[in-house]
């Protein structure tokens, strides 16, 4: 966090409620700015859930700044190596740790050690949309490995749970091909609540891919359309928006230094290609 940013400080106290589902396996947490009000607020409440279900919780923070019961144990990064973090909690084995927040790939990959080998995860991590969160951890770990570490995405957005999804890995055809020798491994995003799928993410060539399904793609082209006064086509191609536009209107939507193009690319949560005609 940027101190010179900061316009305002409150100070909340009392005790917190966990938005109302749970899942038996673990939990993947991401949301946006501000971090300490919205993921740590959740994060902790969460922890206090597990404690009261018997469940023997820890965390590992940087700084160690969760207020939380003393029946957990709080490890933090800048009095201990991610080595010797890592030996306790696997001697430990408790069933679930509090990761606050994951921020570069020695973080990842404890993330992904300790998940792998049994102990439930709750990792917390800043991006701009639930896609982005889980994008993070390509080329971190293997793209066949995701859904064994992260099953589940929980986006806090405006203060409140803002996004479910799960992850489930198959074997098919991707969504949008359709020569039956080009299945190969794909993980689906799924909608926790509905079990629709809405993206699928997979491997095309050398580059690993993120695309919305076909009813999804609608939705992002109207997104995109309506936040775009001009007129446009849109054409969506491998997890990237192509927009068609005359080439007069062109520097208008792209922005002094690209600004407005990234305000829409964060809004429709995919990379948008601007190509004039």
């Amino acid at each position: 966090m940027i101190f010179d940013d900061v316009k305002d400080i409150t100070i909340k106290k009392g005790t917190f409620e966990v938005f109302d589902f749970e899942t038996e396996n673990h939990n993947f947490v991401c949301g946006e700015i501000p971090l300490i009000v919205h993921n740590s607020t959740f994060a902790q409440a969460l922890a206090e859930t597990y404690l009261e279900k018997g469940k023997v919780v820890k965390t590992v923070e940087a700084p160690r700044d969760l207020r939380l019961p003393p029946e957990i144990t709080q490890y933090s990064k800048t009095l201990g190596t991610l080595d010797e973090i890592r030996d306790v909690l696997l001697l430990s084995r408790p069933d679930y740790t509090i990761f606050d927040e994951m921020r570069n790939n020695p973080d990842f990959a404890l993330y992904a050690d300790l998940r792998l080998a049994g102990v439930g995860m709750v990792g917390i991590v800043h991006a701009s949309t639930p896609i982005d969160a889980i994008q993070r951890f390509v080329k971190r770990v293997e793209l066949g490995v995701i859904p064994s570490i992260v099953d589940t995405v929980i986006f806090i957005q405006n203060g409140g749970v803002g996004k479910v999804y799960s992850l489930v890995m198959s074997v098919k055809v991707p969504a949008g091909m359709t020569e039956s020798d080009l299945s190969r491994p794909v993980i689906e995003i799924k909608d926790y609540f509905s079990k629709e799928t809405e993206y699928e993410m997979y491997t095309f060539g050398d580059q690993t891919v993120t695309m919305p399904v076909s009813h999804n793609i609608r939705g992002i082209e109207g997104k995109i359309k309506k936040m775009i006064p001009y007129p446009i086509e849109v054409e969506i191609k491998q997890g990237v928006a192509i927009v068609y536009v005359e080439k007069r209107h062109a520097r208008k939507i792209i922005g002094k230094r690209g600004d407005n193009i990234r305000q829409i690319e964060k809004k429709v949560g995919m990379p948008i290609e601007i190509n004039p005609y």
